[in-house]
């Protein structure tokens, strides 16, 4: 009887029923994706077995290429038991700043959002632009990225933190070489689950005219929403919506990632004050170097892990750095 009195109240706890149908879900997926990889194996030991059997040559190579796809499928799976954070599998909200430099830099905004879009599309995720504000000249101010897909919070959250680009600048008549800097942020898109508490006392909220591509309707209806958070400072736009109304939902679905992500910052930071460590992300302080002249290099500053194929980096291979990032953090 108390048990079933304790059930009961647990069930009434939307808080606790939610919980555990999310880590319910994330069990889930997990074991999914076990048993796939497992039936892969499985597959291939019969491969195997039957081409020596028949001595067969172009059978024992196909058997060879699906063993190094079986491998990576086992590194990426040992990888997500990793991202065991709360917010791992959550979509992400990602956004890149151009800093200090004009023009160059900007562009330099431009290639990170490439990039970041291409790596996302390889995993079969889904990427929208929530907001950007154009350079003058050339490149992006600034741009918010809605990444959706299972553990995009998970890998992105490797990328937080200032990139620095070394190149033959192509805005220079004088071919000199440049240094450019970029922000990139990420924060985990959640439902509202109550757990962020907004005062609307602490908002403001402008409108205005959207800048970006949608037609003559953007340029004639104050459709782009612009929130400010008072007691943070938190600044949040969206002009990706035709209407106001939609634009400001996705908006405050923005400023709730940003102070969710602040939280997460701030146990990080009293963790690591705990453990003697300073992991302050601050402005000059990059995680990770691009270098395109005089050598060919990508380096990342916090684990080591560095590659001389820049162009494929740019491409959106970096997957090296993210998994660098990831083992040195459980180390």
């Amino acid at each position: 009887m108390e048990e079933e009195m304790a059930a009961a109240d647990f069930w009434n706890d939307p808080e606790a029923a939610r919980q555990v149908v999310k880590k319910q879900k994330s069990l889930q997926r997990d074991v999914e994706q076990w048993e796939k990889v497992h039936r892969q194996w499985e597959d291939l030991d019969v491969l195997v077995e039957l081409a020596v059997e028949e001595d067969d040559e172009q059978s024992l190579q196909e058997a060879a290429e699906q063993l190094r796809h079986l491998q990576r499928a086992v590194e990426l799976l040992e990888l997500s038991t990793l991202l065991s954070g709360e917010y791992d599998h959550a979509d992400a909200i990602l956004s890149v700043h151009a800093g200090a430099g004009g023009t160059e830099a900007m562009d330099w905004a431009q290639m990170l959002m490439r990039m970041y879009s291409r790596w996302a599309e390889e995993k079969g995720y889904q990427v929208e632009i929530l907001d950007i504000l154009p350079g003058e000249e050339a490149g992006i101010k600034s741009v918010s990225l809605s990444i959706k897909g299972d553990l995009a919070y998970g890998y992105l959250k490797a990328e937080q933190g200032v990139h620095r680009l070394v190149r033959i600048s192509p805005f220079d008549a004088s071919g000199r070489r440049h240094t450019s800097f970029a922000s990139v942020s990420v924060e985990p898109d959640v439902e509202d689950d109550g757990e962020i508490v907004i005062n609307p006392n602490d908002l403001r909220i402008d409108t205005f005219r959207a800048s970006g591509a949608g037609g003559q309707h953007v340029n004639k209806t104050e459709s782009a929403v612009r929130i400010t958070h008072l007691p943070t400072g938190i600044v949040v736009t969206c002009q990706s919506e035709r209407s106001q109304h939609s634009n400001r939902d996705r908006a405050m679905r923005m400023l709730r990632a940003r102070l969710l992500q602040l939280r997460l910052e701030e146990q990080q930071k009293k963790m690591e004050e705990l453990r003697g460590q300073q992991g302050e992300i601050a402005w000059g302080n990059q995680i990770r170097s691009y270098v395109f002249t005089p050598y060919t290099l990508v380096k990342d500053h916090r684990t080591g892990a560095e590659t001389s194929n820049v162009n494929a980096v740019m491409d959106g291979e970096i997957d090296l750095f993210i998994e660098s990032y990831l083992r040195r953090k459980q180390a």
